[in-house]
């Protein structure tokens, strides 16, 4: 299964993962990034060459302020520099990049200020010296009607002035930018922790308004397609800035960014150029390609379990099994029918055999399976119920409980037991071996409940951007979802997904669409807490009132396994889930 959503910052996989991949023969990195067999983050890389990297689909935005799935963040860790980042080999370790040092948050939560690096440049055809200005553009454009940054109201909401949909060229009063090199961002709550640690994420990469005005003013913004570059690569563009080395669903092609200066950054951008080749549906095929292959890896898609499984007997120093700091869960729409109704979500969750879908992407070596929301290497994973969650009823067997649904669909007013209303199940999954298998497996499930069901398929990039990831779709059941910490707090997991407040018309990240008054209040709370103590309590808490909603079915505490050529020194980078561009190097 896909982890379709970002988020960053993983941390450690739990013990249980340890064992159970161990147990079938596989390799973990380690969180810390230390060398193991699969990757190598401490080995000086050879410099040259090309690399392909092979993607299942197109990525979600080309536009940095706009992506928010790990294929964009694959690309904008190798072209782009937000102002704080975490380097492969300490992932849980932020470290400041575009800023000269890490943002600090004043006493009451309610001002950050960040320094800017001096000597970082924009590509052609801007080619001059960031400023503090580009960034307030930059996070300022996350807010207009025709960028629309998926985590903006969730990170950068609280910022004073700060209204969602704005028109292009909105100014945030509440970030003030005194001097070249300085950054002040004022909130009206004190949520400066959150924001600071959101700083990691693409939207403070620079974006120089005087060059990506025109393109913002259109609806969409196509800045992507014309963007610059700070990071050691840049899409291949003509003078005019026009990305002529993307094309969509084709091919993304990375090349060196001439006004990047190895001084002022860590990345050592060993290869001289990148080839993301893009359209490869059947990822078993594009796996067992590249561990056959020559100069090439694995992009945004975990490489399927029956050719892991294989690969760790014949090819074991060629696979990674990453940590992730993710959940792959099932979302229920609870907006419409059948599972606008508590009683039938509990249901269908209480019958869901986890372990079954589990197996469809490989079985144990993809994770422990989930008992809520919270990972384990995240805080409050203990106090929100730990590997054997809450004692609910509905999740007490990953296995399904028949019984247990029974109960529920009686509760919800149908004494059969089984589902007997009229609303029917539209039910979308990725278009790829895995999510099929596992697609198939939750429609018997929900046929065997009484639903009738509507299975379709769609490409992973419209599978979020079109269908799952738009409410107006109206699709009940979306197979194939994941997510991905921004950053290790439970915010980054609750907040994007469970909020009812960040709810969008278009890049959704709460496809359940739930939306309870006590627990967004809860949330709201809990954002401005800054006690690392009392933040962990205050979200663990919070996920135990999501999971009793049962607004998805939980699957796996996610590893991620990648894949690469003999001939590649690839070094794995858990905060983006894929190999780090930056640092991998040919062999």
């Amino acid at each position: 299964m896909s982890t379709g959503r970002r988020k960053r910052r993983p941390r450690s996989v739990s013990a249980v993962a340890v064992a159970a991949a161990l147990s079938a023969g596989a390799v973990l990195i380690a969180a810390c990034g230390s060398t193991t067999p699969g990757g190598s983050s401490t080995a000086k890389g050879a410099r040259g060459g090309t690399l392909r990297v092979l993607y299942q689909g197109d990525v979600d935005f080309i536009d940095p302020g706009k992506t928010y799935y790990n294929g964009g963040y694959i690309l904008t860790e190798a072209t782009q520099r937000a102002l704080v980042s975490f380097k492969p080999q300490a992932p849980e370790q932020a470290v400041p990049d575009l800023a000269a040092s890490l943002p600090r948050v004043s006493p009451d939560g309610r001002t950050v200020t960040v320094k800017i690096r001096s000597g970082i440049r924009f590509s052609p055809p801007v080619d001059r010296v960031v400023t503090s200005r580009d960034v307030k553009y930059a996070i300022e454009r996350g807010f207009f009607k025709t960028v629309v940054n998926g985590y903006a109201q969730t990170y950068f909401a609280a910022l004073v002035g700060a209204k969602p949909a704005t028109d292009p060229g909105t100014t945030i009063p509440g970030i003030e930018t005194p001097d070249d090199a300085t950054v002040v961002f004022h909130l009206s709550r004190p949520t400066g922790g959150a924001l600071a640690g959101a700083l990691a994420l693409p939207l403070s990469a620079p974006v120089p308004r005087e060059y990506a005005a025109k393109y913002d003013a259109h609806n969409p913004s196509d800045y992507g397609t014309h963007q610059v570059a700070t990071g050691p690569y840049m899409i291949a563009a003509d003078k005019r800035g026009a990305t002529v080395g993307y094309q969509a669903g084709r091919f993304i092609h990375l090349v060196r960014n001439p006004s990047w200066r190895a001084s002022t950054d860590y990345r050592p951008a060993y290869l001289d150029r990148i080839d993301i080749e893009e359209g490869n549906a059947d990822t078993s095929v594009a796996a067992q390609q590249i561990l056959a292959g020559h100069h090439v890896v694995s992009g945004e898609f975990p490489a399927p379990g029956d050719v892991i499984a294989d690969a760790l007997e014949k090819a074991r120093d060629q696979v990674t099994l990453m940590p992730t700091g993710a959940i792959q869960y099932i979302p229920l729409n609870t907006a419409i029918p059948p599972f606008d109704d508590l009683n039938v979500r509990r249901a269908v969750v209480a019958a869901a055999d986890r372990d079954a879908i589990r197996k469809t992407a490989g079985g144990a070596i993809r994770g422990p399976l989930a008992t809520h929301m919270i990972p384990p290497s995240i805080p409050g994973f203990a106090l929100a119920g730990g590997a054997r969650g809450a004692g609910l009823d509905f999740l007490s067997n990953p296995r399904g409980d028949p019984a247990v649904a029974a109960t529920y669909l009686r509760r919800a007013g149908y004494a059969s037991g089984k589902y007997e209303g009229s609303a029917p199940v539209l039910l979308f999954g990725v278009n790829d071996p895995e999510d099929k298998l596992a697609t198939q497996l939750v429609q018997r499930e929900l046929t065997s409940m009484g639903f009738k069901v509507k299975a379709r398929y769609a490409t992973p990039e419209t599978f979020f951007t079109k269908f799952c990831g738009v409410p107006a779709a109206k699709i009940n059941v979306c197979v194939g979802w994941g997510w991905l910490r921004d950053f290790p707090d439970g915010q980054t997991i609750l907040d994007p997904t469970f909020n009812g407040k960040v709810i969008q018309t278009t890049g959704n990240s709460n496809v359940s669409q739930l939306d309870v008054p006590a627990i967004n209040a809860a949330m709201t709370r809990a954002e401005a807490l800054s006690a690392p103590a009392a933040r962990a309590a205050a979200w663990a808490a919070i996920d135990r009132q999501v999971t009793a909603q049962a607004p998805a079915i939980p699957v796996t505490w996610n590893n991620q396994p990648i894949v690469r050529a003999k001939d590649v020194a690839g070094v794995p980078n858990a905060n983006i889930v894929g190999w780090d561009l930056a640092f991998t190097s040919l062999r």
